[in-house]
């Protein structure tokens, strides 16, 4: 599950115990990039409290679906294959829709961004992000005003990069420590979105 040590759910003490408690899902299982925090549980608190504020929060306004297709495509750039596999379920499940997920999936396996089948602020987004991952000392004030040029608020465009910044931040946590998927029940996430202190996976 990962190159390091990690304590299971039924080994668990402590604050330990009440946070997997909590980031739990079904039948017990906590996800293994959650694992990997079990010798600082206080990381783990950490870690969870921005995922859940920056993805699963009732104050974004651009939908969850293309939130979770970002951190699909930052991953994909980070070669982050965990956290692209949990995602893309994710907003598969979210967006609902066979063919566009199909779409959208081999569109950033391609790293292609001009086919993915997303509209013109969308694709802006994804070519954001893409800058704030590989380059972002080349970022601009002129790559902010492309966003606003296409209909995004700054308070979207607070939303598109914190959700970027955070998938690269996850994405080296499972890289770093060689977190896998085994084990792990794909695609799911603390949905909901009304009560930011509700971290429980379904």
């Amino acid at each position: 599950m990962a190159w390091i040590k990690t304590v299971a759910y039924e080994d668990a003490k402590g604050k330990l115990k009440m946070l997997y408690d909590r980031v739990k899902g079904p039948d017990n299982n906590v996800d293994n990039i959650m694992m990997s925090h079990s010798l600082r549980p206080h990381s783990m608190e950490g870690h969870m409290a921005i995922y859940k504020y920056v993805l699963h929060h009732s104050g974004n306004t651009i939908p969850k679906w293309f939130l979770e297709c970002i951190g699909v495509w930052v991953s994909s750039l980070n070669e982050c294959n965990y956290c692209v596999e949990h995602h893309f379920a994710g907003m598969k499940r979210l967006l609902n829709d066979e063919d566009k997920s199909a779409g959208i999936r081999r569109s950033i396996d391609a790293g292609d961004i001009d086919s993915i089948p997303l509209d013109t602020a969308q694709k802006q987004a994804l070519r954001y992000a893409r800058m704030l991952t590989r380059d972002p000392n080349g970022l601009a004030e002129s790559d902010i005003q492309a966003l606003r040029d296409v209909g995004y608020d700054d308070g979207e465009i607070v939303e598109i990069n914190q959700v970027s910044a955070y998938f690269s931040y996850a994405n080296r946590t499972v890289l770093g420590l060689g977190c896998s998927t085994k084990g792990d029940i794909i695609g799911l996430s603390p949905n909901n979105s009304d009560d930011p202190d509700d971290w429980n996976h379904r």
